[in-house]
């Protein structure tokens, strides 16, 4: 089942791209990040109650608060300067480069949490870097 969420996911983050092009035309990014962000916000905690979740939010340990705090920071950040590389770029140059952190994370996932990279994962992330840079050339 975890496949068929990715690969939704994939499909999302797609149309997410294409959608916010057509959308921040003419708007400021950083405006067109926080209305996507209240959209997001409204539609997370619908699923949360949806699925009578809000019960597990006073069992959140501190570390998990601070952390996901810090994930929540990080991926604001991301927003903002992907909205603006949007606004200002080809979505065809821009996204293939926000995908690096597909690259990036397991080379952060080696350091932070100790996973291993393998010959494997070397390869497949030398190749996406490759072809990203074919992409954006």
């Amino acid at each position: 089942m975890w496949l068929v969420f990715a690969l939704l996911s994939a499909v999302f983050a797609a149309l997410t791209s294409i959608l916010a092009k057509i959308g921040i035309e003419n708007v400021n990014s950083n405006l067109a990040t926080a209305v996507r962000t209240v959209v997001v916000v409204v539609m997370a905690w619908g699923m949360v109650f949806l699925t009578n979740a809000q019960s597990g939010l006073s069992q959140i340990s501190r570390k998990s608060w601070i952390f996901l705090i810090l994930s929540g920071l990080a991926t604001g950040a991301s927003w903002l300067c992907y909205y603006k590389a949007l606004q200002i770029g080809d979505a065809s140059k821009v996204v293939p480069i926000d995908k690096l952190s597909v690259v990036i994370t397991p080379v952060l996932a080696f350091v932070f949490l100790h996973e291993q990279f393998t010959a494997k994962s070397l390869a497949g992330c030398a190749l996406i870097a490759a072809g990203t840079l074919l992409m954006v050339l």
